[in-house]
């Protein structure tokens, strides 16, 4: 063995990772269409129809994403339950105002007690 050589790997010395190493990532554009599609249905008595309907627009953008990027991202799942959620929100919204419209629910804030 002479001096100019480098010695040879020992055992158990890490070996470099092969191929692509890193797990696809959720996309953004997912995640933020579901937490405003259960944003937009949680509240829905207050008729916050912009989360919904940016539940909506987020989630079918996510599913554009997830679906342009060839499997570097995840998440279609979340995006789709986005969308869903957004529908529902929605329709309970409009429901809502519907009742209230018709005076089935009553939000007269009055003090009966005076």
């Amino acid at each position: 063995m002479s001096y100019s050589e480098p010695p040879p790997p020992s055992y158990g010395a890490p070996q470099p990772p092969y191929g692509d190493a890193m797990p696809p990532k959720n996309s953004g554009m997912a995640v933020a269409g579901l937490v405003l599609g259960i944003i937009g249905v949680v509240p829905c008595f207050w008729g916050c129809f912009i989360f919904s309907i940016l539940g909506i627009v987020f989630g079918q953008l996510g599913k554009k994403e997830i679906r342009e990027s060839h499997g570097a991202k995840k998440g279609e799942g979340l995006a789709k339950w986005g969308v869903i959620l957004g529908i529902a929100g929605i329709v309970l919204s409009v429901v809502y105002w519907i009742l209230i419209g018709t005076g089935v629910i009553d939000i007269s804030y009055t003090n009966e007690f005076s």
